[in-house]
């Protein structure tokens, strides 16, 4: 808690922080934006096969001029297993017959469709020309709309490795960091510019390198020993927390933007289910706000995160003609997305060490941004079901909320500083069991085990009980007194 005590000094929140969050804020929207934008850049209007008959002005004759609309695509496209036109197929010839109402679909063999060889007719009312529709990414090529996607968030993954690397230029350097790594005179520079900028320019004055060798004693002895990347993994605990959060950035990441990209999929109005889920998300996150602080770190990413898997498993299951619920599952879902998101960060920070935090998040980071990139393949599967690519989404949100019982508690625990208190504070929220033994008195009744003068009286005897006992930290009894399981 030393850095903290410098940290109000010089104003925990103020001027300085507030700049920082919105600078954290803006870059963030825009690239949350460009992804939204898929809904939209990549929709997939309704559509289907293009037919002479119909779409061509200067091919037609005397019957079809005075059939209206409706007629000729009954007698240019087949319907579906829905009942509804085919988006991919066309009758190979016009089927007059299907106009006359007196004739039964017995009475007639199958007629002969054909796939849409001239193309497709898009329905442009609601978007505007789309990568779908300037490719035809539609019928057999529908997976190439998930290619697409592909592309743009491999882009994503390779900028953020870029502007992660050029940050470290244009962003101001942490202080706590500076001094954990034996940096104190690049240290007490920030926290002065910190003071300076939140108008207490008094307290920066009295900032002095004693002050703050003082105060992060421990933590400037323990940085005379420089980590090393290696160390990520040259401990068992350290080790173990990376490999978890890793799994989890990578299932969370790939679980929420392959839902916010694929909205389309659950409900036909993208927009109205855009502008609800901006709005709850809102809301949701300022009751995510109270319940991390009062229930703390594992019960709220286990909540939060089982409830989204489970609405996006729900709004699968219920059919399209329940609108007004599949909206409902739907905006619950994605506005507990924004949650996840800020849970999973904050947990995250509050597990690693403050010497290796930068590095250990630029590991987690890498991987788990990895499923960005998997996140549109994963609606490939819908060839084969539409509901499969929504129950991977679902699943892994829920597998992402029963991590938590592989990690410690962290809420109003202290940062650790260095890979030490990493181990300190493993030892602290784990129950230690251990032996006892204890030295008591008792009289001895066993007549008959005793020599004969001895059965006149009782005797008492020392004896070593053994038992076992849980104690919340080990400083509560003497060393030589524990035998840990």
């Amino acid at each position: 808690m030393a850095f903290q005590e410098l940290l109000n000094q010089v104003g925990s929140l103020g001027r300085f922080q507030i700049l920082q969050i919105t600078f954290v804020i803006f870059v963030n929207g825009l690239i949350i934006s460009h992804i939204i934008m898929e809904n939209f850049t990549a929709a997939i209007p309704s559509h289907r096969c293009w037919v002479p008959i119909l779409d061509n002005d200067t091919v037609f004759d005397n019957d079809s001029r005075t059939l209206s609309q409706d007629d000729l695509l009954k007698i240019s496209i087949p319907l579906d297993s829905n009942l509804r036109l085919d988006k991919c197929r066309r009758f190979a010839q016009p089927q007059w017959h299907l106009l006359h109402l007196n004739i039964t679909f017995s009475s007639v063999t199958e007629p002969d469709t054909e796939p849409c060889v001239d193309g497709w007719v898009y329905d442009r009312s609601n978007f505007f020309p789309t990568t779908v529709t300037e490719w035809d990414l539609v019928c057999e090529s529908q997976a190439l709309n998930s290619v697409t996607k592909f592309s743009f968030m491999t882009g994503l993954f390779i900028g953020g490795i870029i502007c992660g690397h050029l940050s470290d230029r244009w962003l101001s350097e942490s202080a706590r960091w500076l001094i954990v790594t034996n940096k104190p005179q690049k240290g007490l520079k920030e926290l002065r510019k910190v003071a300076h900028m939140n108008g207490l320019k008094n307290s920066g004055d009295t900032l002095t390198m004693e002050v703050v060798r003082t105060s992060m004693k421990k933590e400037l002895e323990a940085a005379k020993t420089k980590p090393s990347p290696r160390d990520l993994f040259h401990t068992p605990i350290l080790r173990k927390r990376i490999c978890l959060l890793s799994f989890v950035r990578f299932l969370l990441t790939l679980s929420i933007f392959g839902m916010s990209i694929h909205l389309q999929h659950l409900s036909t109005n993208v927009i109205l289910l855009q502008f609800l889920i901006s709005s709850v998300s809102i809301l949701l996150s300022v009751i995510g706000h109270f319940v991390l602080n009062h229930m703390g770190r594992r019960i709220s990413q286990l909540a939060f995160m089982s409830l989204r898997g489970f609405f996006i498993l729900t709004v699968i299951f219920v059919p399209q003609e329940m609108q007004t619920l599949r909206i409902i599952m739907a905006t619950l879902a994605g506005a507990l997305s924004s949650v996840c998101i800020g849970i999973s960060g904050l947990y995250t920070n509050e597990l690693l060490p403050t010497t290796l935090r930068a590095t250990s998040a630029g590991a987690i980071g890498m991987f788990g941004n990895s499923g960005l990139i998997l996140a549109p393949l994963f609606m490939m599967l819908a060839t084969y079901s539409t509901k499969l690519p929504w129950i991977f989404y679902g699943g892994f949100s829920i597998l992402n909320g029963l991590t938590v019982f592989l990690l410690p508690e962290t809420k109003d625990q202290p940062l650790p500083e260095s890979i030490h208190d990493v181990g300190n504070d493993s030892f602290r929220q784990e129950q230690l069991w251990v032996r006892v033994l204890t030295v008591r008195w008792k009289p001895y009744l066993s007549l008959d085990a005793l020599p004969f003068y001895w059965r006149q009286e009782k005797f008492w005897v020392k004896y070593l009980e053994m038992s076992w006992c849980s104690i919340p930290q080990p400083g509560t009894l003497p060393n030589f007194w524990i035998w840990p399981l």
